[in-house]
């Protein structure tokens, strides 16, 4: 029994088109990260040991790399991050965030040279918050805001870029990249 061209080609298109919506949408996940990236969360990530690489960039031209060891310890309820800075240049650092759960997806954080708190906010795989930082401890001059974008991403790394700004300009920019 022979099969007609367009009875072929009909089956056979259908076989293409499936085979066809399923690569595209591969192709798409993939693409987009979301094929692997989970929902995000604080404790999630940072509970436990996280190291991370980053560099800031000013507009005055100013480049710092760094790396960073953090030590997270979730309570049920609060999660107390301890990052330990290494500047290329030799200076060391330390801050220690406490992120507060106060609903799905958000938190109340608090840090020693952080003004005030800073809300953050997490849908999906990404987290916002932005918060005012005394640089000096001495001179409200020397504040600044940094306005931070954490993706969780679907190789399980955390990317952080985040936006610095003084009197609503801005004038400087980071980034950090946190590996488990």
């Amino acid at each position: 029994m022979t099969r007609t061209i367009g009875a072929y080609l009909r089956g056979g298109a259908t076989k293409v088109a499936m085979t066809a919506a399923f690569a595209l949408a591969l192709a798409l996940m993939l693409g987009s990260g979301h094929a692997f990236a989970r929902d995000f969360s604080l404790e999630g990530y940072f509970a436990g040991k996280t190291t991370a690489v980053g560099s800031f960039s000013a507009i005055n031209g100013v480049k710092r790399k760094f790396t960073v060891d953090l030590r997270g310890r979730w309570n049920g309820r609060t999660l107390t991050l301890l990052e330990d800075f290494r500047y290329e240049d030799g200076e060391r650092d330390r801050k220690t965030w406490r992120f507060e759960k106060i609903g799905k997806g958000k938190y109340r954080g608090t840090r020693e040279d952080v003004v005030g708190d800073t809300l953050v906010t997490i849908t999906g795989d990404t987290a916002r918050f932005s918060y005012l930082v005394d640089l000096d401890g001495k001179d409200k001059g020397s504040r600044a805001r940094f306005h931070d974008t954490m993706k969780l991403r679907g190789d399980g790394t955390v990317i952080n870029r985040a936006l610095v700004t003084k009197f609503g300009l801005p004038v400087a920019k980071t980034r950090v990249e946190f590996h488990r």
